[in-house]
């Protein structure tokens, strides 16, 4: 007989004990292959039904938060201490109490990575599994002819046949150097699977862009006006591949079955939730809204954005991605005021407001069907002040460092507090169990129920591989 679940988390205990047991210094993959063989034989794995994909833009600094080195230099170390969490061995940043305590439902992986260090093609490689680079030059925009992101694919592949888009982005586009980033959308696959982008559901007057009814078009009218689209549809065959139109007629569409259902309408409604349940997420009403992360604004939109993704994978949307800041603002990427920054501005908010979506998710059971997925497309220098990018560090800063860093993965059967791989003494460079961003998009698809032999097919029926990397066998079978 399984023992019981610890209080408000929903992982096994005897999941977390095994796991946890092996992992005081970090748990390489030939023994984590090895203590769930036999227990992958005789459990199948059931595919997510959903996934949260937490961004963190601008790159965490994995050595102050997650893999921290308390034994290193100074200059690696930094100003921050550890703390224990629920997991045997697994520290964090002693500025993580509420995540310390939640930690225990997720895996982390200390050993990804790659040698992007620009953030938009870091961004790319991250949300859809493909290396960044289109011949000789790094892909750093979104557009048509970019893969698409890991939501986009699912909403092809897996779509969920209800009223809600399969694929929502919470709250903003991320934009840097006057474009889009690359990664966010559906690329080839076309407008039909971009996703609906929500808005910033911690402002007192948010609704969702188009989402409710102007108050002199009753359904019965809104129904009228859909039946006279047809007809000009059909009027207008000849012009039927024309881009705009066929982005306007996704959207159009989208747009009226969404209004015509109620229970859209009460997935984005944060006000049905009780009060001491947004509070947990936080609301974040006074902060000011005219000043980015980085110049000391915080992160007043990551709560209620957390909560309402919660919202939407309970009542069925396939991906919700998170983007912890704001359209402009890269707000891990602190070159200047490194602890600073983090101590005030950025640890306060994602440490309440992640922490309050795993244990929401698991107390409601959702741990069980939803992939929860954090990560940056990078981490930060080990040591500070070391210059890696054009953008520089000051003597207390870390630039951008993509050669080693952490993800974490939690749910939808994934080992409870598992660490897969290690870093090196001062957390440059991983010391065994490398892993890429292909592995981890591959261990993403095979989470979500998505063969490793997928093909997926571009607006001129050009096949091409879903996948280029192997699955982490530690965390899935």
């Amino acid at each position: 007989m399984p023992m019981p679940a610890l209080p408000g988390d929903g992982c096994s205990r005897r999941e977390l004990l095994r796991v946890g047991a092996l992992t005081p210094l970090g748990l390489g993959l030939a023994k984590l292959m090895a203590s769930d063989a036999s227990a992958s034989s005789s459990r199948p794995r059931r595919a997510a039904r959903s996934c949260i994909l937490v961004f963190l833009e601008g790159g965490p600094s994995h050595v102050d938060l997650w893999d921290m080195k308390p034994n290193a230099p100074a200059e690696v170390r930094g100003e921050f201490r550890p703390i224990h969490t629920r997991v045997p061995g697994v520290t964090v940043c002693e500025h993580l109490p509420r995540l310390a305590q939640q930690i225990h439902c997720l895996a982390q992986v200390r050993s990804v990575t790659h040698a992007i260090t620009d953030h938009n093609a870091g961004t790319y490689f991250a949300l859809t599994g493909r290396y960044p680079v289109d011949g000789d030059r790094l892909v750093v925009r979104d557009g048509p002819a970019n893969f698409p992101s890991f939501g986009a694919v699912l909403a092809k592949l897996r779509p969920s046949q209800s009223a809600l888009p399969d694929f929502i982005h919470v709250p903003e586009v991320m934009s840097n150097l006057n474009v889009n980033i690359a990664g966010q959308s559906a690329g080839f696959l076309g407008p039909a699977f971009d996703p609906l982008v929500a808005g910033d559901p911690s402002l007192p007057d948010w609704r969702v862009p188009g989402l409710t009814p102007l108050p002199e078009v009753s359904l019965t009218r809104l129904g009228g006006r859909e039946d006279l689209l047809r007809v000009v549809d059909r009027r207008l065959g000849s012009l039927a591949d024309a881009p705009g139109l066929d982005r306007m007629s996704v959207f159009h569409r989208q747009a009226v079955r969404m209004l015509a259902t109620p229970a859209v309408r009460r997935a984005f409604d944060l006000e049905l939730e009780p009060s001491s349940v947004r509070e947990r997420y936080g609301m974040d009403p006074g902060w000011d809204r005219n000043l980015e992360a980085r110049q000391f604004g915080g992160l007043p939109s990551l709560g209620q954005s957390m909560l309402l993704a919660r919202r939407l994978v309970e009542a069925g949307v396939r991906l919700v991605t998170v983007i912890t800041g704001r359209r402009l603002c890269q707000a891990w990427d602190t070159h200047r005021q490194h602890f600073p920054l983090l101590k005030r501005s950025l640890l306060p908010f994602y440490d309440r407001a992640f922490s309050a979506l795993l244990e929401d998710l698991a107390v409601r059971g959702l741990l069980e069907e939803t992939l929860v997925v954090a990560m940056g497309e990078f981490g930060r220098t080990p040591k500070l002040g070391y210059i890696t990018s054009g953008a520089g560090a000051d003597r207390e800063g870390r630039d951008h460092w993509p050669y080693c860093y952490t993800v974490f993965l939690g749910g939808a059967g994934i080992p409870p507090g598992a660490v897969i791989g290690a870093s090196d003494r001062q957390g440059g460079y991983p010391s065994r169990d490398p892993v890429t961003p292909h592995d981890v998009a591959a261990t993403i698809y095979a989470a979500l129920g998505i063969p490793a032999d997928t093909h997926i097919h571009d607006n001129l029926g050009r096949p091409h591989a879903l996948i280029h990397g192997q699955a982490i066998r530690g965390l899935v079978g």
